[in-house]
């Protein structure tokens, strides 16, 4: 009967006919097309580990903590999994735990001027979830939202889902924002500007003083508009900076501002999909906005955050794996890579280099460090042209045995 009807099938697609792909959506076979460069060198790493043996290659394509969980994680686990109490596992709020998002409230509370109540967050599954919760709550049909170059390209997507406008402008040189560049690109249209700090792919740290400029331009725009501009952050790698810098705030420096962040990168937790979306408590319209965000959460699918890991965070708020380990890393590879002539800018945070390509082609230089089993993401994948993006959450090792590679490339063109 299979048989019959797979024949049948057959007759049915020689006399009518059928393109490739005519199941899949004209948006999902587009998307493929231009899917994540970080996905397809992470595949590529794949194929070629299981061609070369895991040894032989080094794997710099993705930001995959290699520093495992801390301790207290460990045995905060252990027992949450041991309550005998019942309906641990069950539904709560859309919102998340009370419990949770006050301890999450009293953090934010503690290191703001504001004070926050469990009203003020949104528990999400990872900063990803709290994105698309915030942008499904404040976006109309092509309302544009300004992302400064290089970022994360995810955000496009993201904004797709919610049939949003991205409109990207340049940074400067050394990454830091470009305001003049910013202002050129606010019109009516403009319901938000969307920053990553520290920035992935550069671990550019934006400084206070340049906020406080971008808090300004937006505040005159939304007088101007007579709407509010939204500041959206994206800080998973908040906890991740170096050389005692410090991440400021935009909760200290523009009213109507959000979070997104997760507990994915500083705890180690990327798999355990738990984050959160945080507003100011003085924006505008923030019961609405609140509701807003709440029924998204639902609506998106996610329903809430995952209820074991909702327990654990509430006690790890102050908590992160040793960050000086990667600030090692860091070290030893922007000396490395120095060395035999790299140029790059020193990141401040996260745990990412960004150096220039040594030739205008990044994918060509990117293809030139596969040869030498290095993997690497090119700049364009980031909208970051000429230069390649290194993920140093790799274990030393692997830092210290590519160098050979990472000379051999550079000097077939210099």
């Amino acid at each position: 009967m299979k048989a019959l009807q797979k024949g049948e099938n057959q007759l049915f697609y020689q006399q009518f006919g059928r393109r490739d792909g005519m199941g899949v959506a004209k948006k999902i076979q587009a998307a493929i097309k231009k899917s994540s460069w970080i996905r397809k060198m992470f595949e590529e790493g794949a194929r070629r580990k299981a061609l070369f043996g895991d040894d032989n290659i080094f794997d710099f394509s993705l930001g995959n903590p290699n520093i495992e969980p801390p301790a207290e994680f460990k045995r905060i686990l252990k027992k949450l999994v041991n309550d005998p109490g019942e309906g641990r596992h069950a539904y709560m709020p859309n919102a998340g735990y009370t419990a949770t998002r006050q301890a999450v409230a009293d953090y934010l509370t503690k290191h703001n001027r504001q004070k926050f109540s469990s009203g003020d967050i949104v528990m999400t599954v990872g900063a990803g979830g709290a994105l698309n919760v915030i942008l499904k709550t404040i976006l109309d049909p092509d309302d544009e939202v300004i992302i400064p170059s290089p970022y994360f390209v995810e955000y496009d997507f993201y904004l797709e889902n919610h049939r949003g406008i991205p409109r990207v402008v340049r940074t400067r040189p050394d990454f830091s924002l470009d305001l003049d560049a910013i202002g050129d690109a606010v019109t009516e249209k403009t319901k938000a500007v969307l920053i990553n700090t520290p920035n992935n792919p550069t671990g550019k740290v934006y400084s206070e003083g340049e906020l406080s400029e971008l808090g300004k331009l937006l505040n005159e725009r939304s007088q101007r508009f007579d709407h509010p501009i939204y500041l959206i952050s994206d800080e998973p790698y908040r906890k991740i900076v170096y050389d005692g810098i410090k991440v400021p705030s935009i909760f200290n420096i523009y009213e109507e501002s959000l979070v997104a962040t997760s507990f994915s990168k500083d705890l180690s937790l990327p798999g355990e999909r738990i984050g959160y979306a945080a507003l100011n408590p003085d924006i505008s319209e923030k019961d609405l906005i609140v509701e807003g965000m709440v029924l998204s959460n639902r609506i998106l699918g996610y329903v809430n955050a995952p209820a074991l890991m909702q327990r654990a965070v509430s006690a790890l708020m102050d908590v992160s794996v040793d960050i000086s380990l990667y600030q090692k890393k860091r070290d030893m590879l922007c000396a490395g890579l120095a060395s035999l002539g790299y140029k790059y800018i020193k990141p401040g945070g996260a745990f990412y280099l960004f150096p220039k390509s040594p030739i205008e082609n990044d994918v060509e230089f990117v293809s030139s460090l596969q040869e030498e089993n290095i993997l690497t993401v090119p700049g364009r994948g980031f909208k970051g042209p000429g230069h390649f993006r290194i993920a140093y959450c790799v274990s030393d090792s692997v830092i210290e045995k590519s160098m050979t590679g990472f000379g051999k490339a550079i000097k077939k063109y210099i």
